[in-house]
């Protein structure tokens, strides 16, 4: 027993070295290390040159149509910020699980040297393996293009019947690191070691992301959620580097609460919270059961942040059962490209869009399947249209 023991130490150390190694030489000239030598002067920098931008200004945007119902819902955002005159003209990127070639990268280094020229993109759902086969695509993204912060708002959308009538709370989710770096391997048969890594850069970083955030959509307060209790050092450094972040945001509310606390407040007294920050997994979990508690992912808008590169997403699935029969809702891709527009200036497009949708919403008269309707994909597009 003790040679097997000290046989499994032995390895697990020699493992950890060799995958950190490999994660970190990955990092190595990436965005993601980019992004994090320039900090929050290059979001400032960033912001300033947007504001600069006119409304006017023809920009090119890539589009990842994605896997399933992507292309569907891809093709209602196309036409709907198309008749609402949004300057935008688009390069499309056939990224999708069914273009894996096996021993090849995942995604071509010039396809993500495109979208990072590009600097903005919207992607639509992309297949995941699930227990086997190659690394989330979805993952792969975020990471090579340095996408270090997941912005999800959770909103009450009105029309639409829920628990909680008023619910307007934000998920900001770290993105590139955690339990999400792919570091998993199995020790002796039967054994599998998943390594969770957390850096105060990357920490520090979505801390200030997210005070950041508040101030300037003026909300009051930041919650950081964690697992410090039993995690003492990762989401012990996570926690740290949010209280230090904090005391540089006075007029901004601080405060921290367990992962398991917040889950049972969020679901029985949404009101409590405001913006709330956390770690990759973490933020994955309490994002999906926030939108749960405005209708699900289907409603829900998504946008991922790095300092030189933002991109929209659904988060729902790819739902191959309804894949190409004009079934699909693509009230999720619309609300992530809604907040695609704003971030890039667009405020009068992103207005106009957002107010159709809820309109069609409201009024329950063209509603996909999902929500109750009879309405195909096609027709609850052509309904916003006819309200912008």
């Amino acid at each position: 027993m003790r040679t097997l023991q000290r046989t499994l130490t032995c390895l697990r150390a020699c493992a950890q070295r060799a995958f950190v190694a490999r994660w970190r030489h990955g990092l190595e000239g990436s965005p993601i290390r980019a992004a994090t030598s320039e900090g929050h002067a290059g979001l400032a920098r960033r912001h300033h040159w947007r504001t600069l931008s006119t409304a006017n200004t023809m920009r090119t945007v890539a589009l990842i149509p994605g896997d399933g119902i992507g292309p569907e819902i891809s093709d209602a955002v196309k036409k709907v910020l198309a008749a609402a005159g949004v300057p935008i003209q688009w390069e499309e990127y056939p990224i999708s699980t069914k273009n894996v070639v096996p021993g090849q990268d995942l995604i071509p280094s010039n396809v993500l040297d495109s979208i990072r020229r590009l600097g903005y993109g919207i992607k639509g759902p992309l297949e995941t393996p699930i227990g086997k086969g190659h690394k989330s695509l979805n993952l792969t993204l975020r990471q090579a293009l340095g996408l270090y912060a997941n912005v999800r708002p959770c909103r009450t959308i009105p029309g639409i019947q829920t628990k909680f009538p008023a619910v307007d709370v934000v998920i900001i989710r770290e993105n590139t690191e955690g339990e999400y770096v792919g570091l998993e391997h199995e020790v002796v048969p039967g054994v599998v070691e998943s390594l969770k890594v957390i850096t105060r850069v990357a920490s520090e970083r979505v801390a200030r992301f997210a005070f950041e955030f508040a101030r300037q959509n003026k909300r009051r307060r930041v919650t950081a959620i964690h697992k410090a209790s039993v995690l003492k050092l990762s989401d012990g450094m996570f926690l740290d580097c949010c209280r230090r972040i904090a005391a540089e945001y006075p007029d901004i509310e601080f405060k921290e609460a367990l992962i398991e606390l917040c889950s049972g407040y969020l679901i029985s007294q949404p009101e409590r919270y405001d913006v709330l920050v956390l770690t990759n997994l973490a933020g994955d979990i309490i994002s999906d059961l926030a939108a749960g508690l405005v209708g699900g992912l289907g409603l829900t808008a998504s946008l991922n942040k790095g300092e030189h590169t933002v991109l929209a997403e659904a988060v729902h699935g790819t739902a191959p059962d309804i894949a190409g029969k004009d079934l699909a809702n693509p009230t999720a891709l619309l609300l992530s490209a809604v907040l695609l527009l704003r971030d890039m200036g667009l405020q009068e497009h992103a207005n106009r869009i957002e107010h159709a949708i809820y309109t069609v919403l409201r009024e329950g008269q063209v509603r996909t399947r999902d929500l109750g309707g009879k309405a195909l994909c096609s027709e609850y597009t052509q309904a916003i249209i006819s309200k912008l």
